[in-house]
């Protein structure tokens, strides 16, 4: 769920950004404002951190297949480096070849590490890449502590302060950059990523918190399919939003991004239920995991039919 609540932010954001080279200072309003300063930055985290998490799943779950998990796994990363590859010719920033990139470099090294050697890891990584403006390098750090965390998971009784903590810090940090954007002689770079660390981690343990509550069920059945599926619906939101472009662009409310957004997303989390009533994985997961293994993967569900 987790998973498929950042694929509806990263939608809203990419949608965005495909206009934003086209806007002039002068053109930008209050949707630009909001997603700037609310969205931007955001949600790539939480997708990152979710990475390392299922990163260390992984290992687990292939160290019981075979007498060499790290190899597949390399194998796994090198799936989705092509993956990100293809999709970088039609979507320059894309995350999948930085994700491959840094898989190799810091994710799997990181696994010989003990475990308190991963959390320094983890937060010297994110702190250095913070203090540099933060962005694409904000990855690896964003990775390593999320194996840190699954590594060993923090008590339940810390999910409302981290809530309450990270929200005063995210509104602060945010109306700091805010202020401080307007005096460019007063522009530091780190505020910004430290702001979008901060309203991660307050979007992250707020959905968690109301998974405690009667919207579980709901949520879970939008977001769970989307998340289940997230390459799938990742990869197939780049041509949607690439055939739209020249209407996004011509609308100077910016309301049609959000419009499409929201549109491709209930297409999305239809498609992803109807599909995962009949096979357990996504088209693209399914591949994934078939070239990870090298062997087909069994997908269509027991009782479906064709």
């Amino acid at each position: 769920m987790l998973r498929g609540f950042a694929v509806c932010g990263i939608m809203v954001v990419n949608t965005w950004q495909h206009t934003r080279d086209h806007l002039k200072d002068s053109d930008r309003n209050a949707v630009d404002w909001a997603i700037d300063n609310l969205l931007q930055g955001r949600f790539y985290p939480i997708f990152s951190f979710l990475f390392g998490l299922s990163f260390v799943l992984f290992l687990r779950s292939a160290a019981g297949r075979t007498e060499h998990p790290r190899a597949v796994l390399l194998r796994r990363l090198a799936v989705l480096a092509a993956f990100g590859l293809v999709h970088q010719f039609f979507n320059h920033g894309e995350v999948l070849l930085p994700y491959a990139i840094f898989g190799v470099v810091v994710l799997l090294p990181a696994s010989f590490f003990p475990q308190p050697a991963v959390v320094v890891l983890g937060v010297a990584l994110t702190a250095w890449a913070v203090h540099q403006g933060g962005g694409t390098i904000l990855i690896p750090g964003v990775f390593v502590l999320g194996m840190a965390l699954m590594e060993r998971p923090p008590p339940g009784w810390l999910l409302l302060p981290t809530f309450v903590a990270s929200v005063v810090l995210g509104v602060t940090l945010t109306w700091l950059w805010v202020r401080i954007a307007r005096d460019p002689a007063l522009f530091y770079g780190a505020v910004y990523p430290a702001a979008g660390l901060a309203a991660a981690t307050a979007y992250c343990t707020g959905l968690l918190l109301l998974l405690r509550t009667r919207l579980r069920d709901p949520l879970r059945a939008v977001l769970a399919p989307l998340g289940r599926m997230a390459l799938t619906n990742y990869l197939m939101s780049t041509p949607i939003i690439l055939l739209f472009v020249p209407l996004l662009v011509a609308d100077t409310t910016r309301l049609a991004g959000v419009a499409l957004s929201a549109v491709t997303l209930v297409l999305q989390v239809l498609f992803s239920r109807v599909w995962l009533a009949r096979f357990r994985y996504g088209p693209l997961e399914w591949a994934w995991r078939s070239l990870t293994w090298m062997e087909r993967v069994p997908n269509r569900r027991i009782g479906s039919h064709p």
